[in-house]
């Protein structure tokens, strides 16, 4: 099985490079990964082009013009251009464990999609690890919130044990996500209709479920930290709230707009 990490980004180049090093140093590497950047300037792309000339695997830059928070658009570009059979997406704020591709790759099952986890930073720390690409926190670092700090817990051997438990619990976010790409390909990938914050990751993983693909959570493995950031304008929510409602009542397996 060959897999692809997508990276997502847009105007952090400090984060995103404190990203890219967790990535670059996986004990389990990915087959390829994609930075898919949103219409981001010249610091950004040097940052990627550093981070390429040093990767052991392939790395390419996806890019789009900025025209608005595009992020459906943007990952349908990196479905697109992945080679992978599996493709894992995370934030270009997400801090990976360096198990966090084997774990992913592990867990992966045909008719499935996987929901990872995050743990939350506070913006003291976050600061602390932007400065120090490689450096990643402890379950018990001051400024990892609340209890989610249980999600630090690495064990891959109740992985497969806990893969529906954590689906009562673990919300669907598209910051750390695993789907087979043929599955989104047959959904006709992210909406497009859906532009701004919103719930293309819901309105994605409904498709899916209307398909028969299941849900599976990774629980004791996959874990990535989120690093700080203030929360993006809501203003569309009501918006991309309809597109979820509308697919969820008319049991929708594609998008027109994909």
């Amino acid at each position: 099985m060959r897999l692809s990490l997508v990276v997502t980004t847009f105007e952090r180049p400090d984060a995103l490079g404190a990203v890219l090093a967790s990535a670059l140093a996986q004990r389990q590497r990915p087959d390829e990964l994609l930075v898919a950047d949103d219409g981001s300037g010249p610091a950004t792309r040097a940052v990627i082009e550093r981070a390429a000339a040093a990767a052991p695997v392939p790395l390419r830059h996806l890019r789009q013009p900025h025209e608005g928070f595009r992020l459906t658009r943007l990952r349908n570009l990196a479905i697109a251009a992945a080679t992978g059979d599996y493709l894992v997406f995370v934030d270009g704020d997400m801090l990976l464990h360096p198990q966090f591709v084997a774990d992913h790759r592990r867990l992966a099952r045909p008719g499935r999609y996987t929901q990872g986890v995050r743990l939350l930073l506070d913006a003291q720390l976050s600061g602390q690890l932007v400065a120090e690409p490689g450096r990643l926190p402890g379950a018990l670092s001051r400024g990892v919130g609340g209890l989610r700090r249980l999600y630090a817990l690495h064990a891959p051997a109740l992985q497969p044990a806990l893969a529906r438990l954590g689906n009562g619990f673990v919300a669907l976010k598209g910051c750390n996500q695993g789907f087979w790409r043929a599955d989104l390909v047959a959904v006709n990938g992210f909406d497009e209709q859906i532009v701004g914050w919103g719930p293309e990751d819901k309105e994605l993983c409904a498709r899916l479920g209307h398909a028969g693909v299941q849900r599976q959570t990774l629980l004791a493995g996959g874990i990535a930290w989120h690093l700080h950031h203030p929360p993006a304008s809501r203003a569309r929510r009501a918006a991309n709230e309809q597109v979820l409602a509308r697919c969820l009542a008319l049991r929708s397996t594609r998008c027109a707009q994909g």
